[in-house]
């Protein structure tokens, strides 16, 4: 199922000045398209929509030790508490680490890129406050996390 993610302002990198207007559609784990809110959902008028208080944008790549937490799973979950979709390889060298990060869809990469939306890209986004606390992560087209 196709869905759309909007929210007030959307930021294609970390960096980029967020824009107002725009939105994602993500189909299963892919980014598809990054437009306009009104032709997405004219040229797919039954997508389920988000709409996301906050600054929509790519999740955040991970660059050091993973938090402490009581077992794997919670170490990968504390991470997309964060708006974090990958880790490097070098952080997550533990077998029962490993298995956590990817059995919950986290991508683990061989070295540090900048995260970026981008059509046909992995469907990895996130939402954050203007203090930049996360309020929703999607991880390969899952949402994976959401502050109520």
């Amino acid at each position: 199922m196709r869905t759309v993610h909007v929210a007030a302002l959307l930021r294609l990198t970390l960096d980029d000045e967020p824009r107002a207007g725009l939105a994602v559609l993500v189909g299963g784990d892919r980014v598809e398209a990054v437009a306009p809110l009104g032709e997405l959902t004219g040229a797919y008028p039954e997508v389920r929509v988000r709409r996301w208080a906050g600054t929509l944008g790519p999740a955040r790549v991970h660059d050091g030790p993973l938090p402490p937490a009581p077992t794997p799973r919670e170490r990968v979950h504390a991470l997309f508490r964060r708006g974090v979709a990958a880790v490097l390889d070098a952080h997550v060298t533990d077998p029962a680490l490993r298995a956590a990060a990817t059995r919950n869809g986290m991508a683990v990469l061989p070295a540090a890129r900048p995260p970026t939306l981008v059509a046909g890209g992995r469907a990895d986004l996130a939402v954050f406050d203007a203090d930049g606390s996360c309020r929703a992560t999607v991880v390969a087209g899952r949402l994976v996390h959401r502050r109520a």
